[in-house]
């Protein structure tokens, strides 16, 4: 059994300003997505973005949630004690708190601008409840796979918060928190993982523009959670809040041109493929079937983490 492949966080500190790059070829957008809205949890009211059909043109990642409301009933009830195997799950808080408890022993609250970054592994059992009775709860919980390899690792956890994230300002005036990966030579709270993330949050106050690199080979996709983007360079195509962007593979492209017209925000996200079978039973996530079986029959049994 392997040990995992933790994501390490830089300790960095936020960053001023940074001057700005020039995509050459940026990607262009393939197709826009819009959000189902669904429950989840005890009764957690989200938009599921990112849905099993997509798994496969997005490896390596299988799902990415929506959550937003100063309405308490939509979210008080939280997400009590629940098992994941195989994968690794990203939350990033905008606003609100939330408190995390594992099966491991590990324990801690999110708060507004903050990052907790979970290796199942081979198993783990965890709650995420809201520790706020009223105002506004909003956020992302994105799930990235693991390699047959890693699948089995030990379980990892780490918290990160909102001060901890860098971020800098372009000579443009946009400012990136760079959560995951690097940008502009500014590492990520993240700084690797196994899948090479990229997880960077856009922030337009007004009208501007900023070209992003993204590796070539990386799958990648844009949802915007405010105003409104013009995504893909001179071609480029206008996409509204609360919609993804697929990004384009492209060999020759070496990143990413975005525009704004006014305040606009959204989270970017890239990521190497894995190219393996992918087999998802809920919570679970395996290469085979009888994987997967073992799964659900290790957590009936209690010997799941």
């Amino acid at each position: 059994m392997s040990d995992p492949v933790m994501p390490q966080a830089t300790g960095e500190q936020p960053s001023a300003s940074r001057g700005e790059i020039r995509v050459q070829r940026s990607r262009r957008v393939e197709r826009i997505v819009t959000g189902m809205p669904t429950q989840d949890g005890a009764g957690v009211k989200l938009v599921r973005v990112l849905t099993q059909d997509l798994q496969r043109r997005l490896d390596p990642f299988l799902m990415l949630d929506n959550f937003r409301s100063d309405d308490p009933n939509d979210y008080i009830a939280g997400f009590p004690d629940h098992p994941h195997r195989g994968f690794e799950t990203v939350t990033y808080m905008l606003a609100g708190c939330m408190r995390h408890r594992d099966s491991v022993g590990n324990e801690g609250l999110i708060n507004a601008g903050g990052v907790q970054w979970m290796t199942a592994g081979r198993g783990i059992i965890h709650s995420e409840m809201p520790e706020q009775q009223d105002g506004l709860m909003e956020g992302f919980q994105l799930w990235v796979n693991l390699p047959a390899s890693l699948k089995m690792c030990k379980p990892g956890w780490r918290d990160i918060p909102g001060a901890a994230v860098p971020e800098f300002v372009t000579e443009s005036g946009v400012r990136v928190r760079v959560i995951a990966g690097n940008a502009q030579g500014v590492a990520g709270a993240i700084a690797e993982g196994a899948v090479d993330p990229l997880f960077l949050d856009l922030h337009f106050d007004s009208a501007g523009s900023i070209d992003i690199a993204v590796p070539a080979g990386h799958h990648a996709f844009a949802y915007v959670y405010r105003g409104m983007l013009d995504i893909g360079g001179p071609s480029a195509e206008p996409v509204e809040a609360q919609r993804m962007a697929i990004l384009e593979t492209h060999p020759e492209a070496d990143g990413l041109s975005v525009r704004a017209r006014g305040a606009s925000r959204a989270i970017l996200v890239a990521g190497r493929p894995i190219g393996e079978p992918i087999m998802q039973h809920g919570p679970f996530v395996m290469n085979t079937r009888d994987e997967l079986m073992q799964a659900v029959r290790d957590y009936q049994s209690g010997r799941l983490a």
